[in-house]
């Protein structure tokens, strides 16, 4: 009767419930992605505008945009590019709080997140809305680095980060949808992690 061999069977490890599919936890990482070159914009020059569909454009520099009530985010950011990373906290404003001081037309459904550098990102309005985004300009206690955004970017964490637009300069409201800058280049028009809308025809 032949022997028995008793080989080495290692533990399981439970996949993390907060982990989307194919996504891995970056864990100390934060892996840095962008389209174009980092951009370095002294916050005495920064500003974030609401505008396109709205009764009151609005324009906030630095200064004004942190007299605004503090908002915070903790909780999980998820890349295209399949890392996650968890529990994180970002502090900024709430995106409902500037709308609200922009105060958006009935027609308008959709929003073009624009960015310093000129990078674009679509988004409907209802993904900016109800406690679901934010701009940010600190990361776990920190202030934001440039080469993830600083001095402030766009925190729309419930969909894939490309969503999050860096260097955020404001968002254009509108009553269609409009690709942006990775949209036009085969990404998903929306972008749901737990869906994984990653490119077009997911």
């Amino acid at each position: 009767m032949a022997g028995i061999t008793r080989g080495f069977v290692g533990k399981r490890r439970e996949r993390d419930p907060r982990l989307p599919p194919g996504q891995y936890d970056a864990r100390d990482e934060w892996p840095v992605l962008h389209a174009e070159a980092t951009p370095h914009i002294p916050t005495d020059r920064w500003t974030f505008t609401i505008e396109g569909l709205v009764e009151n454009t609005v324009t906030w520099n630095w200064d004004e945009i942190h007299a605004l009530p503090r908002s915070r985010y903790e909780g999980d950011i998820h890349c295209v590019t399949t890392w996650s990373k968890l529990g994180m906290t970002f502090d900024g404003v709430s995106v409902d709080t500037l709308l609200a001081a922009a105060r958006p037309l009935p027609s308008a459904t959709h929003a073009m997140a624009v960015s310093h550098t000129g990078y674009t990102t679509n988004l409907p309005l209802d993904d900016l809305t109800g406690g679901k985004a934010w701009v940010v300009w600190a990361a776990d206690g920190k202030p934001l680095d440039t080469i993830h955004g600083g001095p402030a970017r766009l925190l729309v964490p419930h969909l894939y980060f490309w969503k999050s637009a860096k260097w955020v300069a404001g968002l254009r409201l509108m009553d269609h949808d409009e690709p942006g800058f990775w949209e036009r280049n085969g990404y998903h028009d929306r972008g749901d992690p737990w869906a994984e809308q990653r490119y077009q025809g997911d």
